[in-house]
């Protein structure tokens, strides 16, 4: 209950701070005659092909009432006209008019100038990882369908390019770790195709309806008895659902079977997630130690789970 407080207080915050940056609570959106809801009808009409108010209202969320009203006053200030549909003459489509592609254009202007404006101080990087968490946000906010059951297979021809490529954008963008870590996850999977020991190794791929939304690798360590996890990754988009525990219980019960005596991996401090997990499956942390292998200082870890 306290960690979904937390979250529910840490969105709020979110919300007040994004709602006054982007100029939601001005009278008049970025100064102009018109509030945000307006604007975003027109932006639903400069968008789309034969635009009926019902598709409006259905992209919007919005009551037909309401919209109604809306409609009225930019119809009156001359920014969209109605038609007959040419397909359906009982149906009625929506289209800006030379004034209101006019007044649309310049408010598209002043929008990114103020995203430019609110995103500027960021370094390259900064806005990388300010993209992914904003992609991140709303794959775990939107509405979900009956989502298919995540399966969990041995790897097949392409998966090696698939793990190299999500690591490469994923902490490349979040971390800000491109190009490097991208070598190293392309070296690690090279090696597992060179040197794979079926009776001992593995690497789990988990698809859902046909996608690829995570990994993980268990291979033997230099040291006899010792089994090195590896390259655990879980996509956004299968987040929250405790893929990530499960890759790594696949990866335990592995390892007992085939009667190694303990698993070693490598981390990071900042990759808060992950590190949660192997503390609540039971590895401990053995050392640290700082390197600039991906292009900046990182705090690098050893965890073990003795087993």
């Amino acid at each position: 209950m306290s960690e979904a407080l937390d979250t529910v207080a840490t969105v709020r915050r979110f919300n007040r701070f994004y709602t006054r940056a982007i100029g939601v609570l001005e009278r008049g959106y970025l100064g102009g005659p018109y509030t945000l809801a307006e604007n975003r009808v027109m932006y639903e009409i400069a968008h789309g092909e034969m635009v009926t108010p019902s598709a409006v209202a259905a992209a919007l969320d919005v009551d037909a009432g309401y919209l109604s009203r809306m409609l009225s006053k930019l119809e009156r200030d001359g920014m969209i006209e109605r038609r007959r549909s040419d397909v359906d003459g009982r149906s009625v489509t929506l289209r800006l008019t030379a004034r209101g592609h006019e007044f649309f254009a310049s408010l598209n202007a002043r929008t990114i100038d103020r995203v430019g404006e609110l995103i500027g101080g960021l370094s390259a990087p900064d806005k990388a990882r300010l993209a992914g968490a904003l992609d991140t946000a709303q794959t775990l906010l939107q509405p979900q369908p009956d989502k298919a059951p995540i399966v969990l297979r041995s790897h097949q021809t392409g998966d090696m390019g698939w793990v190299t490529e999500r690591h490469g954008v994923f902490y490349g963008t979040v971390y800000g770790w491109a190009p490097k870590i991208e070598a190293v996850t392309a070296r690690i999977c090279a090696d597992f195709l060179d040197n794979f020991d079926p009776e001992l190794e593995r690497c789990w791929i988990a698809e859902r309806g046909g996608e690829r939304v995570g990994s993980v690798f268990l291979v033997k360590d230099s040291e006899p008895g010792v089994a090195r996890l590896r390259l655990l990754m879980v996509e956004a988009a299968a987040r929250g659902e405790k893929l990530g525990r499960r890759l790594v219980d696949e990866c335990v019960s592995f390892a007992r079977e085939k009667g190694n005596r303990e698993i070693v991996l490598w981390t990071h401090e900042v990759l808060t997630a992950a590190r949660g997990i192997y503390k609540a499956v039971g590895f401990e942390l053995t050392e640290t130690w700082v390197h600039d292998d991906f292009g900046k200082p990182e705090v690098s870890e050893t965890w073990r789970l003795k087993l």
